[in-house]
């Protein structure tokens, strides 16, 4: 993707300038989005995106830099001109790409770009069919479809030198109910890093019922009431708040800086030993997984917590110096106009035990979360809050009567502590993450859980 020379040249004017690393990222990007509303298209994008990125660290002080000119004469330029702050001698020092590094596989098949416009149509307008045929209490349908081909290089001074091909898809599905002039929205979202044969692997119309249901549930529902509970959250997307309670908190970013309520907390028990909290980019085809990361490393399995003790972070290379501990594949960042920083990939509670006829069974009277649609946290607190988009409540040990409007409020700190059950049925949903280095592609996942009492947000009966 770019001539082997020039990044060497790129290296040495760097570490000329007093640089004691160099990193480049170059990234030629293929996207496609259609947004359909009503069977028809509403918006559709297709576009290229090139550039290159280029990052210099000076002990623990970083510079960096971007460009889609990549000629020789500008990127020595750029490298030049975002060092030049800092001070030292010249870095000697002999430039060998050999440092061996095998990318996790995520096999594909049918490279998005080499599909006709049409046949993505269909795909819309099939989920699109059955969705307002689920019942007539549908009164409209949102169909999105997305793909993208990110093919990626990063070299740096420390001898790295990959490529990596990131193909994804996905297909967000937003059904909206209507009863007795209440309008409700259900929402799906499947994806994965792989090619269109995804829809060969998944039935569309299902997916597409399934918001249909959760639409006109949720406009028949009673809202919910307020109060101190029980709170059992099911499996899959359910994971998206251990995202936002405790995972951005793990993240070096603010670790690193002291300001996450879990630093400098290594082998404590931050959590009930129930837990076991897991960040794995290594998945194969997950949506959240990279063959390596963008700083070039193979990415893994990283367990945060084990049984409620912590045991370690998501650390990036820059991050990893400030803390004196090794990176853990963690660095992400949205496309080369970003530098890298610690970020989640696929992050979700391990298996448990029970099972959810377990937990339910066991809940006298609480609420019943099965779908979360967005949610937000402060990390330096764990302060938290949610709201679903789907709730039931829970009495005498069974799930009876959906409710509406419900949220979570609590600390990410006091939650881990609090999960008293965690089930045996483990799934990851797809979803996007938005942070310092950009939008990002992530897993967030779970088995079904309780927690034995949340602060829930609703109508005081």
């Amino acid at each position: 993707m770019l001539n082997r020379s020039i990044i060497e040249d790129v290296f040495f004017e760097a570490l000329s300038c007093g640089g004691d690393f160099c990193e480049v990222f170059m990234e030629d990007n293929f996207s496609t989005e259609i947004a359909t509303l009503g069977g028809n298209i509403e918006r559709g994008m297709s576009g290229r995106d090139f550039g290159i990125g280029i990052r210099v660290f000076k002990g623990l002080s970083s510079v960096y830099g971007y460009t889609n000119d990549l000629s020789k004469e500008n990127l020595i330029n750029i490298t030049r001109r975002i060092t030049k702050s800092f001070k030292g001698d010249k870095k000697d020092f002999v430039l060998n790409f050999d440092k061996a590094i095998d990318p996790v596989n995520h096999p594909y098949v049918n490279l998005p770009s080499k599909v006709d416009l049409s046949k993505k149509m269909e795909f819309t307008k099939r989920a699109y069919q059955a969705g307002m045929d689920y019942d007539g209490k549908i009164t409209q349908m949102t169909v999105n479809y997305l793909d993208q081909e990110q093919n990626v290089l990063i070299a740096n001074t420390e001898g790295v030198y990959i490529e990596d091909t990131r193909v994804r898809t996905r297909m967000l599905i937003i059904a909206a109910a209507e009863h007795n002039g209440q309008i409700e929205t259900g929402y799906i979202g499947p994806g994965a890093l792989m090619g269109t044969e995804f829809y060969d692997k998944i039935s569309i119309e299902d997916y597409a019922r399934e918001a249909a249901r959760n639409a006109k549930t949720m406009a028949m529902a009673d809202y919910c009431p307020a109060g101190n509970m029980p709170v059992v959250v099911d499996n899959g997307f359910g994971g998206l708040m251990f995202h936002e309670a405790c995972g951005h908190s793990l993240e070096a970013s603010s670790v690193a800086k002291g300001l996450s309520i879990f630093s400098n907390r290594i082998g404590e028990k931050i959590a009930s030993e129930v837990v076991t909290l897991v960040d794995d980019g290594s998945i194969t085809n997950s949506w959240g997984s990279l063959g390596v990361d963008d700083e070039g490393m193979k990415t893994q399995k990283n367990i945060l917590i084990e049984g409620g003790i912590l045991k370690g972070y998501m650390i990036d290379k820059l991050n990893a110096r400030r803390m004196n501990m090794a990176p853990t594949a963690s660095g992400r960042r949205q496309n080369y106009r970003f530098a890298p920083t610690s970020r989640m990939t696929n992050t979700y509670i391990d298996n448990g035990a029970s099972t959810k006829e377990e937990i339910i069974g066991n809940t006298e009277k609480g609420l019943f979360a099965k779908y979360l649609s967005a949610g937000s946290v402060n990390s330096a607190t764990g302060d938290f809050n949610f709201s679903l988009s789907e709730a039931y409540l829970i009495e005498n040990g069974k799930i009876t009567k959906p409710v509406k409007g419900a949220t979570l409020i609590g600390n990410g700190n006091k939650i881990l502590q609090d999960v008293d059950m965690v089930g045996n049925n483990l799934e990851i949903g797809q979803g996007y993450c938005y942070a310092g280095s950009g939008a990002l592609f992530i897993g967030a996942g779970q088995p079904t859980i309780r927690v034995k009492t949340m602060t829930v947000g609703g109508r005081e009966e």
